[in-house]
């Protein structure tokens, strides 16, 4: 069953950092463009990271740069954002995607995780 699955979301403070993780079961993640996306209530989804697959160029949205960084773990399967410094505009269900394409404009999903939940309060 080909499926991907986020974990690690969770209540986190302003300023502070979180990890999310992104796992794949009946696909290999190395094979595939992996993008974050993030949908806050009442919003559409937005990209905010994407990682390509092979030489891992990375792409970051301008809302998050310099302060997310998405990588990969080949071994485990999993690909990574960690989220430092955040703000409560970072406020959203995360997820991940995988795509037999590439990152950037007009990136197209082939499949997408059940989301995590990120909440930045005090």
């Amino acid at each position: 069953q080909l499926q991907l699955v986020e974990s690690g979301g969770g209540l986190v403070q302003p300023g502070g950092s979180l990890k999310l993780s992104c796992t794949a079961s009946g696909l290999i993640l190395d094979d595939y463009a992996i993008a974050w996306f993030r949908q806050a209530p009442g919003k559409g989804r937005s990209e905010v990271a994407c990682i390509s697959s092979g030489h891992d160029t990375t792409h970051y949205s301008n809302s998050v740069k310099d302060r997310f960084t998405i990588s990969r773990d080949n071994a485990k399967n999993t690909v990574y954002l960690r989220m430092n410094s955040v703000k409560p505009e970072d406020t959203a269900v995360y997820y991940c995607a995988a795509s037999s394409l590439w990152c950037g404009l007009g990136y197209s999903a082939d499949y997408w995780g059940q989301g995590t939940q990120v909440t930045v309060s005090s």
